[in-house]
């Protein structure tokens, strides 16, 4: 995802508009590894910014996505989740703790499919799930036997 600044140059360019609504999104998205839903991002900038409304969120999404500088991740039950990173990459889905991180394939070309009965992939979009490393440590209140 482009910086706050050039999100803003992008946006004048296309007509839309700027508001400062719009620019704190830009500033919550920059570098954000998380793959936030609309809903964390309204609560995080209510924080912020106490008034703006989650449709000025769903709205400045929908707009960064439509430009390509953000992706609409899908990781099964949940709410959608965006991500700005837009390098082709999969995504790791913890199934305790809902985190989301991205990871990279090698060779997803020489992926053997079966069953596409002439079906032409253009894209593949992997999804792994199962524990992070943050849930799969022992807490230290757990006695290690």
């Amino acid at each position: 995802m482009r910086s706050p600044a050039e999100l803003t140059e992008a946006f004048r360019r296309q007509n839309l508009k700027v508001t400062p609504q719009r620019q704190l999104l830009f500033r919550l998205l920059h570098g954000n590894p998380v793959h936030p839903s609309a809903e964390a991002l309204y609560a995080q900038a209510s924080d912020l910014m106490p008034g703006i409304s989650l449709r000025t969120i769903y709205q400045t999404l929908n707009d960064l996505a439509a430009m390509g500088e953000l992706q609409l991740v899908s990781v099964g039950s949940g709410p959608a989740r965006f991500d700005p990173n837009t390098d082709d990459h999969h995504h790791a889905v913890c199934d305790r703790c809902g985190d989301v991180i991205d990871v990279y394939v090698s060779n997803l070309a020489e992926l053997e499919v079966e069953g596409l009965r002439g079906f032409q992939p253009e894209s593949a979009r992997l999804v792994f799930s199962g524990i992070c490393e943050s849930c799969a440590a022992p807490s230290p209140s757990t006695p290690s036997t």
